[in-house]
């Protein structure tokens, strides 16, 4: 498996690993509320800017060619934002996840970070589980629109 950072012409493989995972992961969300946030958080200009963003990676798991995960983090003063982390359904298990958290920690605490978040919906024990074997603690919580509707969410926080 090869991680590397994500470039423009990763844009529709990366939207189709997000796509799959959260019509697998979110069965209480509507399928047209999952497309319509994947076309609105991962269309083609919020893409490129954030591939331009300083303080910012993106990167992309490659298997035998295949696009099988990716995750995209930001550092702001001293704190990392895990903003997405998504594996595709085919391929959860196989420590992707987890091979693309450990690069996605290293690149940004090349900007001093001391301090990671990752925010999901509370309602993914699976997250919730990940996140908890790498040593991140839930901290608090947010609420996130999606369709119309409010969705909490869970904070959580790795102290470095």
């Amino acid at each position: 498996m090869e991680i590397r950072p994500a470039t423009a012409d990763d844009r529709d493989r990366i939207r189709d690993v997000a796509r799959d995972a959260w019509h697998e992961t979110y069965d209480d969300l509507e399928a047209d509320v999952i497309d319509e946030t994947i076309d609105d958080w991962y269309g083609d200009e919020s893409f490129e800017q954030a591939l331009e963003k300083p303080g910012t990676a993106v990167l992309v798991a490659e298997r035998d060619g295949e696009l099988v995960g990716f995750t995209h983090g930001v550092v702001s003063e001293d704190e990392g934002d895990v903003l997405r982390m998504y594996v595709h359904p085919d391929h959860q298990g196989e420590g992707i996840g987890t091979a693309l958290h450990e690069r996605l920690r290293e690149d940004l605490e090349d900007f001093n970070m001391n301090r990671m978040h990752a925010i999901d919906l509370e309602s993914n024990d699976a997250s919730r589980e990940f996140y908890e074997e790498l040593g991140f603690e839930q901290t608090d919580h947010a609420e996130v629109e999606l369709g119309g509707e409010t969705h909490t969410e869970a904070v959580y926080t790795l102290e470095l």
